[in-house]
């Protein structure tokens, strides 16, 4: 009897542990669930958005646009591929398209009603949730950066005008004389616009920047999403504004929620479109709040603001956004968005046209 007793507990005691092991080899450890799958990274971009037809586009001109974007987003690809963070491949894949006279941003910035150029920029974190913005900056040659160190470097969130331009000189950011910003094409703009005695909106059908290349082309702001190795988000946005803007007016480029959102629950997004329907829509920031508290897929919650929510404003435009887990959207209700995106296999896409 005692023999049997023992057998009986030896037994109990061998599957008890055998449960155990089984239970311990299949969880999740906390390590594991953090730590996003080799790759699971990824950056998208836009030039614009805007009435942007192949009939009006000569090829070495769609050619440039195409070489810019190819240049500018494998600049912030081979930072992520490389264990960067995403902050750092915004900021450097803005920085290209900033620097290019193709786009509505930094050098190629369109000008006020009094013949300067004033630039908006903004960025954020979607670990910390922190941001940075700058308004109406005249001579901040790359405000992104500008944008990056309120960031980091300040307790605020956005700075504007005379006191953003302090600031920058303070943290070292380069700045250019005024005439730097000057291009010809866009200042040829600017007399029509006022020839007109009308404001062109950059993404307007009836009030628009037309391009001097492309007839009845209207198109501005620059952004870019990306999500990073160790699985964090960002989103920045870089503009030049509205053509023959007056009264320092100031679109969703730089405004937190609409032009920029980026939270790792989420998504990343950057807009491009009529800012000032933007603002109203918060439109980066729905397509997050969306997801968080309505489980809509990234897809889908780009698909009701971009071409439901919007429209029904009476506003137009675009966003691109990267989600958690490495999925893309490059929405937008116009004729083209310039846009591009690579994905962790490598996969790279380049567009202009509507689909």
């Amino acid at each position: 009897m005692r023999n049997l007793y023992l057998l009986l507990t030896f037994v109990v005691l061998f599957f008890s542990c055998q449960s155990k092991t089984t239970t311990i080899s299949t969880e999740e450890t906390p390590a594991q669930k953090e730590a996003p799958s080799k790759n699971k990274f990824g950056i998208i971009i836009h030039g614009g958005a805007g009435t942007i037809l192949k009939k009006n586009m000569s090829d070495s001109l769609e050619n440039a646009y195409r070489t810019k974007l190819k240049e500018a987003i494998e600049t912030g690809y081979a930072i992520l591929e490389k264990g960067g963070s995403s902050l750092d491949a915004i900021e450097k894949t803005i920085n290209v398209m900033e620097n290019s006279p193709l786009f509505n941003a930094g050098k190629g910035a369109v000008f006020t009603n009094d013949g300067k150029n004033e630039l908006d920029a903004s960025i954020m974190d979607g670990k910390t949730l922190n941001a940075g913005a700058v308004a109406g900056v005249t001579t901040v040659k790359n405000p992104i950066n500008l944008a990056r160190a309120v960031m980091q470097n300040s307790e605020h969130v956005m700075f504007a005008r005379e006191g953003a331009e302090q600031f920058a000189k303070e943290q070292g950011i380069e700045l250019v004389d005024p005439s730097y910003f000057y291009t010809e094409n866009r200042m040829n703009s600017l007399k029509r616009a006022q020839k007109r005695e009308k404001i062109e909106l950059d993404h307007d059908d009836q009030t628009a920047f037309y391009d001097p290349f492309i007839k009845d082309d209207k198109f501005g702001t620059v952004g870019c999403a990306a999500l990073d190795k160790n699985g964090n988000l960002a989103a920045g946005t870089s503009t030049g504004g509205m053509t023959n803007k007056r009264w320092g007016r100031v679109g969703d480029a730089p405004i937190i929620g609409a032009g920029t959102y980026a939270n790792n629950k989420t998504c990343a997004v950057s807009s491009t479109g009529w800012g000032e329907y933007f603002i109203r829509g918060v439109v980066a920031y729905d397509i997050s709040a969306m997801m968080e508290y309505g489980g809509k897929s990234l897809a889908e919650a780009a698909r009701i603001v971009i071409q439901e929510k919007v429209p029904n404003m009476g506003g137009d435009g675009g966003i691109i956004a990267i989600d958690n887990e490495g999925n893309m959207a490059m929405e937008f209700n116009t004729a083209g968005m310039y846009r591009a995106s690579i994905n962790g296999d490598g996969e790279l896409e380049i567009a202009i046209y509507g689909k």
